[in-house]
């Protein structure tokens, strides 16, 4: 039997490791969209005025990058993690990006080879974004370690 796609979001409520995700993206009028899922969560983009669905490509990146970090490091002492990124896109149609780096900022008292470790894996496997864009992009990146403020 044939699911319909306003029905199929319910798949995604119901299985613990979803292999099918719903989304949904309504035009507001002049620059603006909204993008939904299952949930009914919401973000609004305003392409002209706000970040750009390419930059928020790249700051997703770093999300995503930013959650494996975070948890690979739960049983440690730290307070603050950042993620800066520089990119470069191809200068004709379609602008993929061609390279980004990304600086890993942790403050706290992690050891930088265990972080260094926990990057390489989340761009190895566990962070989706970056394992899509990897096929068009180079991807590097370095870590930094920052001491707490006391």
């Amino acid at each position: 039997m044939a699911i319909g796609l306003a029905d199929r979001h319910l798949l995604q409520e119901s299985t613990a490791l979803a292999m099918y995700m719903y989304g949904r993206v309504d035009w507001l009028g002049d620059y603006l969209v909204e993008c939904s899922n299952a949930n009914g969560q919401k973000v609004t983009i305003d392409w002209e005025n706000g970040p750009s669905p390419v930059q928020l490509t790249l700051q997703m990146m770093g999300a995503c990058a930013l959650a494996d970090v975070v948890e690979g490091l739960k049983q440690r002492d730290f307070d603050k993690v950042w993620i800066e990124m520089e990119s470069e896109r191809a200068d004709s149609a379609p602008r993929v990006f061609t390279s980004i780096h990304m600086v890993y900022h942790i403050r706290g008292d992690v050891p930088r080879k265990l972080v260094e470790r926990i990057v390489e894996k989340s761009h190895e496997k566990y962070c989706t974004v970056s394992n899509m864009l990897k096929h068009t992009a180079e991807i590097t990146s370095s870590v930094e370690i920052h001491a707490n403020s006391s």
